[in-house]
């Protein structure tokens, strides 16, 4: 394997997802597109691809932007599903940030004549 691939094969969300201290007290958002997320259909092993838009206004700590690379490519060759993957996301970097605000995209590519959006928005969903 190429050093790449052994970096996303190897990477461990829970110690590799580095996070920094939030430098600033004032709200700002902080948006990104990630728009090569791969993963595996747990069904059928076929390749499903998306883009995802996330956006969080930052408490204490933001994510390191390399580490979320790493995260996001760390999908490519797992089998989930659509829904499983947005909510991962989400609660990864809920749990990790605690963000004051955050909201996931899940944009599929359609397969089968089926396209499919996950959104998961902080300031809509009731708490459970």
């Amino acid at each position: 394997m190429k050093y790449g691939e052994i970096i996303v094969n190897e990477f461990d969300v829970d110690k590799d997802l580095e996070i920094w201290p939030n430098q600033h007290k004032r709200n700002y958002i902080i948006k990104m597109t990630l728009p090569e997320f791969s993963c595996l259909c747990p069904r059928s092993g076929y390749p499903d691809y998306a883009t995802i838009y996330l956006e969080y206004t930052p408490n204490e700590w933001v994510v390191e932007l390399k580490a979320m690379k790493l995260y996001i490519n760390s999908f490519r060759d797992k089998h989930v599903s659509h829904e499983n993957s947005a909510n991962e996301i989400y609660e990864i970097l809920e749990t990790k940030l605690k963000p004051k605000y955050i909201k996931v995209v899940a944009d599929y590519n359609p397969r089968g004549n089926v396209h499919t959006v996950i959104e998961i928005d902080s300031l809509k969903m009731a708490k459970n």
